[in-house]
């Protein structure tokens, strides 16, 4: 992986090629459309695909996006030129003629060629685009509508014989320069306004990134000095001072103090940090200062993690979304084909001829346009995404947003899951008297080199006693089992009975099956190919876990227990929380193929895990979770990560994805009845009963209507109650 500069001196800006979001110089994350969803740094083009990178969330919000500024300063010189455009014609039409008729043809002419190819021009471009392509969309219609009407205008004032039909009173012909304008604003102000519903739904996401500051207090042989975050390396000590926020992940390494982390972790009050803690970027310092040493930097923290994570949300599809998207591409030629055969209609068989003929054509052309079709779906995942972020739930996937609501059967993994992940050495057994210490130097040292909880927990107790061991050399991990390697010349292993067995180590049954029963864990210790010890820990469920489980299991969901502890810890574990189908000593393999299982035996199955040995069952489910609080790779193999490790997310989530797919089923029933019947309106059927023919403007204004319509339902989700 190569490094990216952009700017020098104060401005530099640093990242991994391959790290995903980045942000540039303008304060604008930049995103790649291709790659298959895989986003890229700022920028220019997209190193792997050469795709222009488009902007993704600003930091400036709404009012600094130079799109919304560009389309904001179009409708007001739209609405600058179309107003007098509407006054003059209005007036004619009210009896008001302080302009005579022929001048307000020319008036017409030279009022509405701007608005219709200068602010319009892009209009045009995307139709002709997807004429040329054969991917007929919502600016197809947009351009036949608005180019028709203008262009018969002009020919109506140039060569008004040719429109033997259309002539009215005074000899000139029926002309529609202040339709054509007006489709053009009010396309406009559509736009507007769907650019401001999106650009609002990334607050969540930009408060999210305003937690990091801009700038870092590096420690070293030079003393102290304050650099940008892009210049801050994993290995750097940062010194985080009294009321500042927290720049970098890592560890402290020095110093104490109180962190407000409610923003990141969901932790309502202050955390007390000390010596060996990790803590995140955006956390909130309070009276101490302290010492951090960095671990991650650029896309690998928590708070990148979180905007790649919306990112591909954002651009990612549900599979219902492609089958709107068919239904498009054949919606609109049928559209044009309508407008043809009203047009045709009229124009053939009515005395009204071809002025009315234009005028149906037109409006069916407009008011059937799928703008709303269009935005039905991807606004309802943008404001759901946003809103999820607020309640500490990452969408990776929306394909899992969409299948989440249909789950029937839950899964959860044990530690770090269920419990707190943080398990305590209860007992430590030896096989030699006075041999306990011995035992905890050789596990500590074993420990100290494995991320997993149970290690962690017998590396905090020789700690406490003030032990001190070897570095551990040929250090190997059997995951699912346990540790080995050289801690003094000797061959040590750490691990579960299955790893002893397989290592050819003779294992105790004594009290094992009492302590088990107690929800205790067996950690072997195994010396010089002999038992040396057994290690007891225990991790006690988190508070909100039996929550969490009746409220599944309230909802008629089946809640299922995997572990790779032995069967009398997952009985423990399960008859505390209520889940009574559970399975004990369980492989990474294993898990996979129990979810799979389910799945064939027709359950649709949410996985919940947080381990390595968690990932190859959150692959396989219909929807796998995460806890922010596990590893990497079980983040990196499921769908969606609850932020904050807490369990009742899991209820928050399925309810969030209940909500998104009720929005978007609501936002495309009333797009398309909308659409069908506006066909039947602006065809001019009514006409014949109530002699009502509507006006290519107002078939513009309510197809504007529409989309605003399905962008106000969208909306509704921001405000949603979890």
């Amino acid at each position: 992986m190569g490094e990216c500069c952009h700017g020098d001196g104060d401005g530099v800006r640093r990242g991994d090629v391959s790290s995903g979001v980045m942000e540039g110089d303008e304060g604008i994350l930049y995103i790649c459309p291709m790659c298959e969803g895989v986003e890229r740094m700022g920028f220019g083009m997209c190193p792997k695909c050469g795709m222009a990178l488009e902007p993704l969330f600003s930091e400036e919000g709404a009012e600094g996006k130079a799109e919304l500024r560009a389309v904001r300063f179009r409708l007001w010189m739209g609405m600058a030129l179309t107003l007098p455009l509407l006054v003059i014609e209005m007036g004619g039409m009210w009896g008001y003629d302080w302009i005579v008729r022929e001048d307000r043809l020319w008036w017409g002419l030279f009022l509405s060629t701007p608005v219709v190819w200068i602010l319009g021009f892009s209009f045009f471009e995307r139709g002709l685009k997807s004429v040329i392509g054969g991917s007929f969309n919502m600016y197809t219609l947009i351009m036949l509508g608005t180019g028709v009407s203008w262009l018969y205008s002009v020919s109506g004032t140039f060569f008004p014989e040719i429109f033997p039909a259309a002539v009215k009173e005074g000899g000139l012909v029926e002309v529609y320069y202040e339709a054509s304008a007006v489709i053009v604003v009010l396309v406009l102000w559509g736009r507007l306004l769907e650019i401001g519903a999106s650009e609002r739904t990334g607050d969540a996401v930009r408060s999210l990134m305003d937690l990091s500051p801009k700038k870092a207090c590096v420690v070293g042989d030079f003393g102290e000095r304050e650099v940008f975050l892009g210049e801050v390396e994993v290995g750097d000590i940062v010194r985080v001072k009294p009321g500042e926020k927290v720049a970098v992940d890592g560890e402290v390494v020095e110093g104490e103090s109180e962190l407000d982390m409610s923003m990141v972790t969901g932790e309502s009050l202050p955390v007390g940090v000390s010596r060996g803690v990790r803590v995140v970027g955006g956390s909130l310092n309070g009276a101490g200062s302290f010492l951090v040493k960095v671990d991650k930097v650029g896309s690998e923290t928590m708070l990148s993690q979180i905007v790649l994570m919306v990112a591909r949300a954002r651009l990612s599809r549900l599979s219902f979304q492609r089958d709107v998207d068919k239904v498009s591409s054949i919606f609109v030629p049928l559209v044009m084909g309508v407008a043809l055969i009203s047009f045709m209609v009229w124009w053939v068989f009515t005395d009204e001829g071809l002025s009315y003929g234009l005028v149906a054509g037109v409006s069916v052309l407009l008011i059937a346009c799928p703008c709303a079709l269009g935005l039905a779906t991807p606004m309802s995942i943008t404001v759901g995404v946003g809103r999820g972020v607020r309640e500490g739930i990452l969408v990776k996937d929306v394909a899992s947003l969409e299948l989440l609501e249909r789950v029937d059967t839950v899964v959860f993994d044990k530690t770090g899951t269920l419990t707190k992940g943080k398990p305590e050495v209860l007992e430590v057994w030896s096989l030699e008297r006075g041999g306990e210490e011995a035992l905890l130097r050789c596990a500590g040292a074993l420990g100290e080199a494995s991320e997993h909880p149970l290690s962690q927990a017998v590396v905090r107790e020789g700690k406490a006693l003030g032990l001190d061991w070897d570095r551990v050399k040929d250090f190997e991990v059997f995951v699912g089992e346990g540790v080995c390697g050289t801690v003094g010349g000797e061959h040590v292993i750490l691990g579960n009975e299955r790893l002893m067995r397989r290592e050819g180590v003779g294992v105790s049954d004594e009290g094992v099956a009492e302590k088990r029963g107690g929800g205790w864990t067996c950690l072997y210790g195994g010396v010089g190919g002999k038992l040396g010890g057994m290690i007891w820990v225990s991790d006690k469920v988190k508070e909100t876990s039996l929550e969490a489980v009746e409220g599944l299991k309230s909802r008629g969901l089946e809640v299922v227990l995997l572990t790779g502890d032995s069967e009398e810890v997952a009985k423990h574990v399960g008859e505390a929380l209520g889940i009574d189908i559970f399975y004990g000593g369980v492989t990474p393999s294993e898990k996979g193929v129990r979810v799979r299982e389910l799945r064939e035996g027709g359950k649709r199955v949410l996985m919940v895990g947080d381990g390595v040995n968690d990932a190859p069952a959150l692959s396989v489910a219909d929807v796998g979770m995460a806890m922010g609080t596990g590893t990497d790779i079980a983040m990196e193999s499921a769908g969606m990560t609850l932020l904050h490790g807490d369990l009742r997310g899991v209820l928050k989530a399925i309810e969030l994805s209940e909500a998104v797919m009720r929005n978007i089923r609501q936002n495309l029933f009333f797009a398309f009845v909308y659409n069908v019947l506006g066909v039947f309106v602006a065809s001019g059927i009514f006409y014949f009963l109530w002699g009502f023919l509507l006006s290519p403007m107002f078939a513009a204004f309510a197809m504007s209507l529409s989309s605003v319509s399905v962008m106000m339902n969208a909306l509704r989700l921001r405000f949603l109650r979890l």
